[in-house]
C-alpha cells in the first residue's frame, strides 16, 4: 500500500509537469514561436506523457478494467443508443437515443429544471436553433469555430489537413521499421506540430509526404473550415444563418425583455435547455464528441461590483474536490475543501460562481453520479478568455479519462457589451440607493452643428453614447484623456474630435446608478452527462452466469417498476394489469413482462435497462392479496399487500422513504433467482407449496411492521 501511495505521488507530480509544459506549448503557438522551439517543447511534453503512462499502468495493478465490450453490447442491444441511419451506412457523429435513453434523458432534464429553474425561480426560455450570421459574428463564433481543411479535387470530399499529415507520418514510420532513430524523431517532431502550421506550411508538408486524396489526385490548398452548420434563411437564399453552436446567445440578446419580465430586479437568472450543433470533422469517443448535442445553460446576471449570492450560506459547507491552477502546475494533487472556504480564500472568485459549483455537485449526486469520480478543474491562464474573471469545469471520470461536462464561467460583462455595441442598444440594469449618493460625473456640452455635419442621422446615437459614459467620471475619463492627448478618440465605432464636445468634471447627487451586468454561466453538456451516467451505472453481477446491470437512481430510471406474473394463469395476469395501471396513473413508468421466460430471466431483463423495482404476482397473491417487491441491486424482496405497492414505489422514487426503511416495515422473503435452472424450478415449487400450505392453514403472512 505504501509503494502504491508513493507511485501515486510520483504520478501526481508528473501530471503537474505535463500541465505546465502543455500550457507553455499553447503559449508558444499563440505567440508564433519558431517551429524548432515548439518542436522541442512538444518533444519534452511527449516524454512526460510517456513516463506518466508507464506509471499509470503500474498503478492499475490487479484492478478490473471497465468492460467496454460488454457495456457497448448492452447499450446497442437494449437500444439505449444506436447509430443514426444505420441501415444506410450511418453518419459519423450522429446517434439516435432509443426508448431507455429517452426516458433517462427526460428524467435528467426534469430533475435539472426542478433543481435549478424552479428552485432558483429562473426565467426559462426556448429560443430558435436558427441564428443569423450577424449575431454569431458579434459573439465571435464565426471567427473562432474554424479548422484547416483540404479537398479531393476529383470527388470534392473534405478532410482535416492536420489529421492527414499525422496519419501520413504514422504510415511512413510503420512501413519503414528500420528507419534511423534521428530521422524518425524528425518526422515525429513534424507530426506533433501538425495543428500549429499555417495553411502554406501544411500544404508544403502534405506534398512532401505524398498525401493524396482517395481519387489519387493531390489535395487542394488548405482553407479555413467553419465548424458551425451554415444555412440560408428565407427562399431568396441571401440571408446567411447557422444552426446555433450554443444556446446562450438567445438569452443574451433578450436581456432587456428578461429584465422587464423580472420587474427590473437584479440579480436574476435565465435558463434554456435545447440542442446545439457543431460540424465536427473527426467525431470520436462515442457520445462525448458528436455533431448534435443537448445543452442546459444558465445565465445569472449580477452587479459586477457585488457578486454575492443570497443563498450561498445554504451551500457554504458543501465539500468539493477542487483542482486549482496552482495545484495543476505544482503538486498535481486535488484538494477537498468546502466551497465556503474556497471562496473566502480567493481560490474561487466569488460567491455566485461558488454557489453554482456546489449546486451542480448536488445535482450530479441526485441523478446518481459517483461522487468519487467528480472534480472541478480551474482553467489555466492560457485557457482563459481575456474577458473571463474565473472558470471551473466539472469533470467526470469515465473510461475515456476525465471529461469536461459542465463549465462554470464568470464571463464578466463581455457578452452584453459586445451585443450592445453592435446594435447600439443599451444592455444595462439599475441599482437604487437607499440614500442619495454624491458621484463624480462629466457635464457635457455638444457642438450640435459639428456633430450633425459629420455624423448626420447618427448624431443622436453618438451624443447618447457619450452621455451614457458621462454618468460616471470613471467611465468618461479615458475619453477625456484621449481627446486631450490627441484631439480625437473612438466611441462605439464613431471617431469623436475635441471640437465636437467639451466637458467638466463635477459632482452630482444620484438616487440610482446604471451598470452593464456581469454574467456567471453554468453550461451543462447533457449528452456527456448522460453518457457518463450510463458508464457509472453499469456493473456486472456474477450468478450462474455474468449478468449486466444498470443501477440507475430511482429518480431518473427510465422505468420505475416492472410487474411480472409467475404464471400465465388468467387470474395472475389480471392482477398484473391492475397493479400496472395503478402505477402508471401515478406517473410511474412501468414495464410489464408476461413472457413465458423463467422469472429469473425476466428479472435480468429488467436489470439490464435499470428498472429499480420488480413486483411479482405469484400464487400467494391469489389467496391473500400480497405480492413481492424486489430491489434491483440487493435482490432483496419484501412481501407487501397489493393495494400498498403503488404508495411504496412512489415514496421511494420521490425520496419520501428509502428501501432500507421498507425492509423494516414489511417482511423480507428469500427467493433464489435463476433462469430456468433447477434453482428457478425450486422457486416455482416453493411458491406452489406456499399456496397449498395456506389452503391447509399452516402458514400465515406476518402483519406489516409498524
Amino acid at each position: 500500500m505504501e509503494d502504491m501511495s508513493k507511485l501515486q505521488d510520483e504520478l501526481d507530480a508528473l501530471n503537474a509537469k505535463i500541465t505546465k509544459q502543455g500550457a507553455e506549448v499553447r503559449q508558444m503557438k499563440k505567440d508564433g514561436a519558431a517551429a524548432e522551439k515548439i518542436g522541442e517543447a512538444v518533444n519534452a511534453l511527449q516524454a512526460l506523457k510517456l513516463e506518466a503512462g508507464t506509471l499509470t499502468e503500474k498503478l492499475k495493478g490487479d484492478e478490473p478494467d471497465f468492460n467496454r465490450k460488454a457495456f457497448d453490447d448492452l447499450i446497442i442491444r437494449k437500444m439505449f443508443v444506436v447509430p443514426s441511419f444505420e441501415i444506410h451506412g450511418g453518419v459519423k457523429g450522429l446517434f439516435d437515443l432509443g426508448p431507455p435513453a429517452c426516458g433517462l434523458k427526460a428524467a435528467m432534464i426534469d430533475l435539472w429544471r426542478k433543481h435549478f429553474v424552479l428552485t432558483e425561480n429562473m426565467l426559462e426560455m426556448e429560443c430558435t436553433c436558427l441564428t443569423p450570421e450577424v449575431v454569431l459574428k458579434t459573439s465571435g463564433h464565426v471567427d473562432r469555430f474554424t479548422d484547416l481543411m483540404v479537398k479531393d479535387p476529383a470527388t470534392g470530399e473534405c478532410f482535416r489537413a492536420d489529421k492527414l499529415l499525422e496519419d501520413a507520418i504514422d504510415d511512413l514510420i510503420e512501413k519503414n521499421p528500420t528507419m534511423p532513430t534521428e530521422e524518425k524523431e524528425d518526422h515525429l517532431r513534424t507530426q506533433r506540430q501538425a495543428d500549429a502550421f499555417s495553411p502554406g506550411e501544411l500544404d508544403t508538408l502534405l506534398t512532401k509526404y505524398g498525401c493524396k486524396g482517395p481519387s489519387g489526385e493531390a489535395y487542394s490548398p488548405s482553407f479555413p473550415f467553419n465548424l458551425m452548420f451554415k444555412t440560408s434563411i428565407g427562399p431568396e437564399g441571401t440571408s446567411v444563418g447557422f444552426l446555433r453552436p450554443e444556446t446562450a446567445q438567445g438569452l443574451f440578446v433578450n436581456f432587456r425583455r428578461l429584465l422587464d419580465a423580472n420587474a427590473g430586479k437584479m440579480p436574476f437568472a435565465a435558463a434554456q435547455i435545447g440542442n446545439g450543433f457543431r460540424n465536427e470533422i473527426a467525431p470520436r469517443s462515442g457520445l462525448l464528441r458528436v455533431r448534435e448535442f443537448c445543452m442546459g445553460e444558465i445565465e445569472h446576471f449580477v452587479d459586477p461590483n457585488d457578486k454575492s449570492h443570497a443563498n450561498f450560506p445554504t451551500v457554504a459547507d458543501k465539500v468539493l474536490v477542487l483542482f486549482g491552477r496552482d495545484d495543476q502546475l505544482g503538486s498535481g494533487k486535488t484538494k477537498k475543501i468546502s466551497i465556503g472556504e474556497a471562496v473566502k480564500s480567493g481560490l474561487v472568485n466569488n460567491e455566485t460562481l461558488g454557489y453554482f459549483m456546489a449546486r451542480t455537485q448536488l445535482y450530479m449526486e441526485k441523478i446518481g453520479m459517483n461522487p468519487e469520480c467528480l472534480r472541478f478543474r480551474q482553467h489555466l491562464a492560457t485557457e482563459m478568455a481575456h474577458y473571463a474573471a474565473d472558470c471551473w469545469d466539472l469533470e467526470i471520470k469515465s473510461s475515456y479519462g476525465w471529461v469536461e461536462c459542465v463549465g462554470h464561467a464568470d464571463r464578466a460583462c463581455y457578452d452584453l457589451e459586445v451585443h450592445s455595441k453592435a446594435t447600439n442598444t443599451p444592455m444595462v440594469a439599475t441599482v437604487k440607493f437607499d440614500k442619495p449618493q454624491e458621484m463624480e460625473v462629466a457635464k457635457l456640452k455638444f457642438d450640435r452643428k459639428a456633430l450633425g455635419m459629420v455624423f448626420k442621422k447618427d448624431a443622436r446615437t453618438v451624443s447618447a453614447a457619450l452621455e451614457a459614459l458621462a454618468e460616471s467620471w470613471k467611465d468618461f475619463e479615458p475619453i477625456a484623456t484621449a481627446l486631450e492627448a490627441s484631439g480625437k478618440t473612438t466611441v462605439d465605432g464613431f471617431e469623436i474630435t475635441k471640437e465636437m464636445v467639451s466637458w467638466e468634471k463635477t459632482m452630482k447627487k444620484v438616487h440610482e446608478a446604471k451598470f452593464t451586468p456581469s454574467v456567471v454561466e453554468p453550461s451543462f453538456g447533457m449528452g456527456r452527462i448522460l453518457y457518463s451516467l450510463l458508464e457509472h451505472s453499469f456493473y456486472q453481477r456474477d450468478m450462474d452466469e455474468q449478468r449486466n446491470v444498470m443501477k440507475f437512481n430511482p429518480q431518473v430510471a427510465p422505468q420505475k417498476c416492472a410487474v411480472l406474473p409467475i404464471s400465465s394463469n388468467p387470474e395472475c395476469n389480471a392482477a398484473v394489469d391492475e397493479i400496472a395501471a395503478e402505477l402508471m396513473q401515478s406517473d410511474l413508468a412501468t414495464r410489464v413482462d408476461k413472457s413465458t421466460a423463467a422469472l429469473g430471466r425476466r428479472y435480468a431483463r429488467s436489470d439490464e435497462v435499470g428498472v429499480p423495482f420488480a413486483v411479482t404476482v405469484d400464487f400467494e397473491t391469489l389467496t391473500d392479496g400480497t405480492v413481492t417487491i424486489r430491489e434491483r441491486d440487493s435482490m432483496v424482496q419484501v412481501r407487501v399487500p397489493k393495494k400498498e405497492v403503488c404508495n411504496v414505489v412512489f415514496d421511494i422514487v420521490h425520496q419520501r422513504t428509502t428501501w432500507e426503511q421498507v425492509t423494516k416495515n414489511y417482511p423480507v422473503v428469500q427467493v433464489d433467482e435463476g433462469d430456468g435452472t433447477p434453482a428457478e424450478k425450486g422457486a416455482d415449487a416453493r411458491a406452489k407449496t406456499v399456496v397449498e400450505a395456506n389452503s391447509r392453514g399452516r402458514f400465515s403472512r406476518p402483519a406489516p411492521k409498524k
